[in-house]
């Protein structure tokens, strides 16, 4: 029945209109896709920018510092310890002072056994006593030893450079004979030092590897051995029964 069909214009016109509108609609959503896309990448772009400027500062300044620290002496840290553990201790002094105690006392206190037994194996090995080398080894340690006792005096020597001038550095040329007048603090210091070195030699014995006066109760050197153990272990025990045999009373 050709009234019941559509016209083919009708038709036509409302399928034409239907697709335009999606082809406006398109347009725009890909356009506002691409802006938002393109501002997410201009603020990435932003925030990286922003890293490496903070990455440069943060560079700059370890580069500063480092420049600081190799300007320093080798051993600026271990003196700047040092300088911190002496405020600290003065620190320490002034309040026991405060409190009316003795800081040497407060201090041992503190320590641990075990920290006192590191320190003393610290201290045996930094100056270790090997004994007699020779002269030159002695005479060394001598040396070193009474170097480490003395304490200049500041406002002596001032006076000293005052009242000689240049006088008071020689050269090849000075006569030095009887110019130099010791001191009494000198002087006592030296005596005090003599007595102890007589002291330490009236103490000091020459070891032996042999007694030639103790008995010989073994066969070989590995039998003497053994008897020194024996006697160090058990000689207190055995003492009373060797002198009943050597007296010829034991039982």
């Amino acid at each position: 029945v050709p009234e019941a069909l559509p016209a083919p214009g009708a038709e036509c016109g409302s399928f034409q209109g239907s697709s335009g509108s999606e082809d406006e609609a398109r347009p725009g959503t890909a356009a506002a896709a691409a802006a938002q896309k393109r501002e997410e990448r201009l603020r990435k772009f932003r925030e990286l920018h922003m890293m490496r400027n903070e990455a440069c500062k943060l560079n700059h300044q370890e580069v500063v510092e480092e420049d600081k620290r190799l300007k320093l002496p080798a051993n600026w840290e271990a003196k700047k310890a040092r300088l911190e553990w002496e405020l600290k201790v003065e620190e320490k002094k002034k309040e026991c002072a405060a409190r009316g105690e003795d800081y040497e006392r407060v201090k041992l206190l503190e320590i641990s056994a075990e920290d006192a037994e590191r320190w003393e194996r610290k201290k045996k090995r930094k100056n270790p006593d090997l004994g007699f080398s020779d002269y030159a080894a002695a005479q060394l340690r001598q040396y070193q030893r009474l170097t480490r006792q003395i304490k200049p005096d500041l406002e002596q020597y001032e006076r000293l450079k005052e009242q000689y001038g240049e006088a008071l550095y020689p050269t090849s040329d000075s006569l030095l004979h009887g110019t130099h007048v010791p001191s009494k603090e000198g002087i006592d210091r030296m005596v005090a030092d003599l007595e102890k070195q007589i002291e330490k030699r009236e103490k000091y014995s020459r070891r032996r590897p042999y007694n030639d006066d103790a008995d010989i109760d073994y066969i070989n050197e590995r039998n003497a051995k053994f008897n020194k153990k024996a006697e160090r272990f058990y000689g207190k025990y055995t003492a009373e029964i060797k002198q009943n045999l050597e007296r010829g009373t034991a039982v």
